[in-house]
């Protein structure tokens, strides 16, 4: 008798939002890699290097999970990034994971800091880190810009609309650019409409979703009972 063929692997997990298979670290010391060379390129800000290191390069996240992460960090108290860093190790290689990828960090970017300030300290060379560092900002914000219109292309299917979405964006960057308001009241007003909204707007498709699905269980029966 014929031995049976060997059972198909299963497939990859589909990736919310992105419809494809995403990539994950294979340990805890590719993590602590990724984000020690995520952490130096992030002259001004480390997120434009976020995005791309962990949505394009690496794959570990689709745009959609990388904003709901963001979100998520925004919210918490401390630095975004170093949230950010703790969810994605937690995420894929639980505590472990998440150590790792805050070491990765911190560490390097801690000695080259310290350097940098007892060179600072001692009168050499500080004229040139401070023109390097006003250059390190302009091309910063650029970075900052361009990783804003990556990420708000996953917005287009957000419960919100894009014209919602668009809304709230407008009003947060009124609310904290221009008025100068309180960045925890903007975030707990905005925030808490944008949840709202956003629950209200899901509700009303399932509940759409569900007559639709009633109506056709009723047609379906009518047909068959003229048959």
């Amino acid at each position: 008798m014929p031995a049976p063929p060997p059972a198909a692997a299963p497939a990859a997990p589909a990736a919310k939002g992105g419809g494809t298979a995403t990539a994950q670290p294979a340990s805890c010391s590719e993590l602590f890699a990724v984000f020690t060379r995520l952490a130096l390129q992030g002259f001004g800000g480390v997120l434009p290097v976020a995005q791309r290191e962990l949505v394009e390069r690496q794959r570990w996240l689709t745009r959609e999970q990388f904003l709901e992460m963001l979100t998520l960090s925004q919210v918490l108290p401390g630095p975004n990034v170093i949230n950010l860093s703790l969810m994605v190790g937690q995420r894929f290689l639980g505590a472990r994971g998440a150590l790792a990828a805050l070491g990765g960090m911190l560490a390097v970017p801690l000695v080259i800091v310290l350097v940098l300030a007892i060179i600072a300290a001692q009168g050499r060379a500080g004229g040139a880190v401070g023109g390097a560092l006003r250059g390190m900002g302009i091309v910063s914000a650029g970075l900052v810009v361009t990783t804003a219109l990556k990420l708000a292309l996953p917005l287009r299917k957000s419960p919100l609309t894009p014209a919602g979405a668009a809304l709230l964006v407008g009003a947060g960057f009124a609310a904290v650019g221009v008025w100068r308001l309180p960045m925890v009241a903007v975030v707990l007003v905005l925030g808490g409409i944008a949840c709202a909204w956003a629950a209200w707007r899901l509700r009303a498709a399932d509940n759409r979703s569900a007559a639709g699905a009633g109506h056709s269980e009723a047609a379906t029966g009518k047909r068959s009972g003229d048959g």
